[in-house]
């Protein structure tokens, strides 16, 4: 009999979590459409539990133009304000307004630094930071780094991207490895 796999705490809760946790989380991700997704994603979490964005990611995706990030840039108004009525995301206005003004930002990134991926990786010098955590309490809920990425976003014209959700970005799209040492994807990338 094959002994279960050890995952991170936060992924033992649900099929969902433990799909997204196996195959995505921390896995190095180089993408500008991927990267604008998880990052508007990750906004959309602020005061959330993330499965709950999770089971609305496909929603997202639809209403979102799979997060291409010049259709975003481009949505009305009245666009954002239909999405108001829709229980397949969450309905605040003020996280789906940022949504197309982050779209705005991510295409002057893109024009000034050449992609979203060159500009946002640039923050750990094009590589994974690897941690070591033995327990789930280690795990910082921002850095040093989140911190300067925050900042520089902000800066930029970027909306939800404290260093508390910029850090959770950086685990998801595998700038830090956050697994647990002894998570099985621990490493694994």
């Amino acid at each position: 009999m094959a002994k279960p796999l050890t995952r991170c705490a936060w992924a033992d809760g649900s099929e969902i979590e433990r799909d997204y946790h196996d195959s995505e989380w921390g896995v190095p991700l180089h993408d500008d459409r991927l990267l604008f997704e998880c990052l508007i994603l990750e906004g959309a979490q602020a005061g959330l539990s993330w499965r709950t964005v999770l089971v609305k990611r496909e929603r997202y995706r639809e209403v979102f133009h799979n997060f291409e990030i010049a259709r975003v840039a481009a949505m009305k108004d009245r666009e954002l304000e239909k999405l108001m009525l829709d229980p397949g995301i969450v309905r605040n206005r003020l996280k789906l307004s940022a949504t197309r003004g982050n779209a705005q930002a991510a295409l002057k990134v893109i024009d000034e630094m050449g992609s979203l991926d060159a500009h946002l990786w640039s923050f750990v010098d094009g590589k994974p930071l690897k941690n070591r955590w033995r327990e789930r309490s280690e795990v910082p809920a921002s850095t040093a780094v989140s911190d300067r990425m925050s900042k520089d976003l902000k800066k930029r014209g970027f909306r939800f991207v404290g260093s508390t959700i910029c850090y959770a970005f950086m685990q998801a799209t595998g700038m830090v490895d956050d697994h647990i040492t002894g998570c099985f994807r621990h490493n694994a990338r």
